[in-house]
């Protein structure tokens, strides 16, 4: 749904939550680890499964929403509606959900579910991955940067995180092929042979998708507040990702065995916009740029999502939440490869 209220803005993330964040995400990981080591795999997985495929719904609603309004027709019949629970009475009255809502988003919610049964019923990997990309776009959409010092903060210390927990134990590897649900792409190994029945996979943690992704979105915007018509850094970090990502699948595939994508992904997002700030004299106004998280022209933001009391920390999660307050921060859950 496109905001209606200009005063909605993204989370931003600052220095401090970037530092933290490897800490919280490795206590999160080693705690998911412990958890299917304990209990019984399957029983965890039917939760999630129920849990993902409602925040899957929405989230690809919220995604196919503006493509989706193209497509009616003028005269289409589109009323407002809102779903409001609160709890407690006068002064002390406080929401529990509030969702504003239209009959175009039914429309997109009813094809969604569709794609939320298919999931819930057959795990299918394209479902899957249209609810991993629904979130990933949401959590770039979401989650802000508010400088470049701070983005290096962040994806260095992820960078230590993913080293460590893929090559240093099993537990990222554990996890990731345990837990069934929506939080990575799956790319299908054998695809010619078995097509669409295909069950072998490599895997790409959505971390791996949204934390680069907000860097390159804060390029975006530090190219635009330079106001010379150019996507320069825009343009070099994305193409920096797509051979970090592609360096990636090779090292996989020469060495047989699960690679840490930030390993690649760090170094080249980072290092390739820097150098191109050397030769064009731009690292100070680089480093100096101070995000305010402002929208971009013609593009739509997905910032009303129902705001449930009492919902697990995860990043799909911080996705389900608006921003409430200017010092208010949402939990997140990384994932890697």
């Amino acid at each position: 749904m496109l905001a209606q209220n200009a005063s909605d803005m993204p989370e931003t993330i600052t220095s401090r939550d970037a530092a933290r964040f490897p800490i919280i995400a490795s206590c999160t990981l080693l705690g998911l680890y412990l958890f299917f080591k304990i209990f019984s795999q399957e029983y965890i997985n039917l939760l999630l499964s129920m849990y993902f495929f409602v925040l899957g719904i929405l989230a690809l609603s919220h995604t196919i929403s503006p493509f989706m309004s193209k497509f009616f027709p003028a005269n289409f019949p589109n009323r407002q509606y809102q779903l409001l629970f609160t709890q407690g009475s006068g002064e002390n009255k406080e929401e529990i959900i509030n969702y504003e809502f239209d009959t175009k988003d039914l429309v997109c919610l009813g094809l969604s579910s569709i794609v939320g049964v298919w999931y819930l019923l057959r795990k299918h990997w394209i479902a899957n991955n249209l609810f991993g990309l629904a979130f990933s776009l949401n959590g770039v959409e979401l989650l802000h940067l508010n400088n470049v010092s701070t983005g290096c903060i962040l994806l260095g210390g992820l960078f230590v995180y993913d080293v460590f927990w893929v090559f240093g134990t099993n537990v990222m590897v554990t996890v990731a092929r345990s837990f069934e649900a929506p939080i990575k792409l799956v790319f299908p190994q054998d695809l010619l042979e078995r097509g669409l029945e295909a069950n072998n996979f490599a895997m790409l943690g959505l971390g791996d998708i949204v934390i680069p992704g907000i860097f390159i979105a804060l390029l975006l915007r530090f190219d635009i507040s330079l106001k010379k018509n150019t996507h320069t850094y825009f343009y070099t970090s994305f193409a920096a990702y797509i051979f970090g990502l592609g360096l990636t699948i090779f090292i996989m595939h020469i060495f047989k065995h699960a690679q840490p994508a930030l390993l690649y992904l760090v170094p080249a997002c980072i290092g390739f916009p820097v150098l191109v700030a050397l030769a064009k004299g731009e690292v100070t106004e680089m480093f100096s740029y101070e995000s305010s998280a402002e929208i971009l022209p013609h593009t739509p933001r997905l910032t009303h999502f129902p705001t449930i009391s009492g919902s697990p920390a995860s990043l799909a999660d911080s996705m389900q939440q608006k921003l409430a307050g200017p010092h208010r921060r949402r939990p997140q859950n990384p994932s890697a490869m």
